[in-house]
């Protein structure tokens, strides 16, 4: 096992993970792992933009009351002004990276979405997350003090327990990371780590996320010691591109935004308008649950969205990305509809935070989706995610340089240990695991549910526990074992909050208690 100590050590390579460390870098040595490619994360997948109050006419008061229609009162105010207020700077710091935002006459051209009363979506055409991504890993690599870590798949935090004079302080030291490509365990310290890990939508069969998305900063905080919350409040996006050959391909928002419309393709009606007056745009929830409701009243594979009533040359200037991998797929989305099927998108629960990023634990802070830091509530608006990267990052980054000086020495701490384990016989019962969990989650726990569905899954979840802390217990780790491990955590963390919550609010949409109660409170849960 080989070790390496840096100031700041920050898990995760995406938007948050990279705006903290850049933040940090002129005065701290700043170590960023990343599980895969430093590009692999969600970021780079965002295809709809940032959302910031930019227009003539648009308020924040505007951007902040449509933050808590959506959150369904369940987001916290406070926090949600503190967000929006910041969105302007967040947006001239990237400029100044370089990301190229699409303008229109003097200023930044602005897009609308789902949710959203005005057009406030600031994008590059429609990759944005590539483009941002792009600019922050080049200023991350160009930094001297910034040291770029590929293929370190976390274990799990090293806190307290760890140091080699046992100590139950609970503080954070670190993580213990397994190298992709030698198999071996790493242990990597600093005095403040910062957890950017992304969310856990490869719980589900259907998800826009990357593969790597598998819920294990979420994992390894609750393992540690720090409360999660509102885990039930998983978001799916409704419109996923319908292909058995390619998973996980997002159909933007914004083609709705533009005018795209929503049809059944066995009656050939448009149906939104049906279930909300704004139609197809409406928030992503119900548009979601419209679609399933369709798809599961008629027996369909998937819904048609048709954006080809609009000219030819307005959609391919406006979706270029998406005109050109359905081009490739046969399917011209200038002349014919887009077959598409709602996925898991964002994970809206997580690790509790404060203002400052600060999660229960002394010394570990954490950013983005893995967090709960109560900007997005009961369902995030579309756009304000990459924004929370970006300002928690900072936050987070400001924080611990602030209070630097206050922070103690790590301790010694005690190597891994694989004395009593050895190499796996049998990789099939990861395999199998992974399957069964990302199908029941998907049948039990998806846009709509029951108790019933919800007890189901949670007998499967114990069962699998069981068997894959004993498989965890007696082999040597290996990348695909850590992320099963961390995705039955986190699928018992859903089940559980989803079991707790009895009204539908939000993206949690149950039928056996389909009102909404009086008063918004949170779920949260305390290892």
């Amino acid at each position: 096992m080989t070790s390496a100590s840096s100031d700041v050590l920050i898990i995760g390579s995406g938007a948050a993970g990279l705006t903290a460390a850049l933040n940090l870098a002129d005065r701290f040595r700043v170590t960023v792992l990343a599980k895969g490619a430093l590009n692999e994360g969600a970021t780079a997948w965002a295809q709809g933009g940032v959302a910031a109050v930019l227009e003539e006419g648009d308020t924040f008061a505007s951007h902040i009351e449509d933050t808590m229609v959506a959150g369904a009162g369940l987001n916290d105010r406070a926090i949600v002004e503190m967000v929006v207020e910041r969105a302007p700077a967040a947006i001239a710091r990237l400029q100044a990276l370089g990301v190229p935002f699409a303008t229109e006459g003097e200023g930044l051209h602005l897009t609308r979405e789902g949710g959203h009363s005005h057009r406030r979506i600031v994008h590059v055409a429609d990759a944005t997350g590539w483009a941002v991504q792009e600019a922050l890993q080049k200023a991350a690599e160009a930094h001297p003090n910034i040291t770029l870590v590929p293929d370190q798949v976390a274990i799990d935090l090293a806190t307290s327990r760890h140091e080699e004079r046992y100590s139950g302080a609970g503080n954070v030291w670190g993580v213990y990371a397994v190298d992709r490509r030698t198999g071996r365990v790493n242990l990597f310290t600093a005095r403040a780590t910062i957890l950017a890990t992304g969310g856990a939508g490869r719980t589900y069969l259907f998800s826009t996320a990357p593969r790597g998305a598998t819920g294990d900063g979420i994992a390894m905080a609750w393992r540690a010691g720090a409360r999660v919350s509102n885990m039930e409040m998983m978001q799916f996006h409704p419109t996923c591109l319908y292909n058995l050959e390619v998973k996980n391909f997002l159909i933007t928002e914004a083609v709705r935004g533009e005018g795209g419309r929503l049809f059944n393709p066995l009656t050939g009606k448009r149906f939104m308008p049906d279930y909300d007056e704004r139609a197809e745009l409406a928030p992503r929830d119900i548009v979601a649950r419209a679609i399933d409701a369709e798809i599961k009243r008629d027996g369909l594979d998937y819904v048609h969205l048709d954006i080809s009533h609009m000219p030819a040359d307005f959609v391919r200037g406006h979706f270029p990305t998406i005109y050109d991998k359905l081009l490739g797929l046969g399917i011209d989305m200038t002349a014919a509809p887009i077959p598409v099927v709602p996925a898991q998108h964002y994970t809206c629960g997580g690790i509790v935070i404060d203002r400052d990023g600060r999660t229960d634990l002394p010394g570990l802070y954490a950013a983005g989706e893995c967090t709960e830091s109560g900007l997005h509530g009961a369902n995030r608006l579309a756009s304000n995610s990459l924004l929370e990267c970006f300002v928690f990052g900072e936050a987070a980054a400001n924080y611990i340089a602030a209070g630097w000086d206050a922070l103690p020495a790590v301790p010694a701490i005690r190597p891994w240990d694989e004395s009593r384990v050895t190499d796996s016989d049998e990789e099939v019962v990861i395999k199998q695991n992974w399957t069964e969990i990302r199908r029941f989650m998907w049948n039990y726990v998806g846009i709509v549910r029951t108790t019933k569905r919800l007890q189901r899954a949670a007998a499967r979840i114990k069962l699998l526990t069981d068997e894959i802390g004993d498989y965890y217990g007696h082999f040597r780790v290996t990348p695909d074992l850590i992320e099963l491990r961390n995705l039955v955590q986190t699928a018992d963390l859903i089940v559980r909050s989803a079991l707790h919550r009895h009204e539908s609010r939000g993206l949690h949409y149950t039928l056996d208690w389909p009102e909404t109660l009086p008063e918004a409170v949170d779920t949260v849960l305390v290892p």
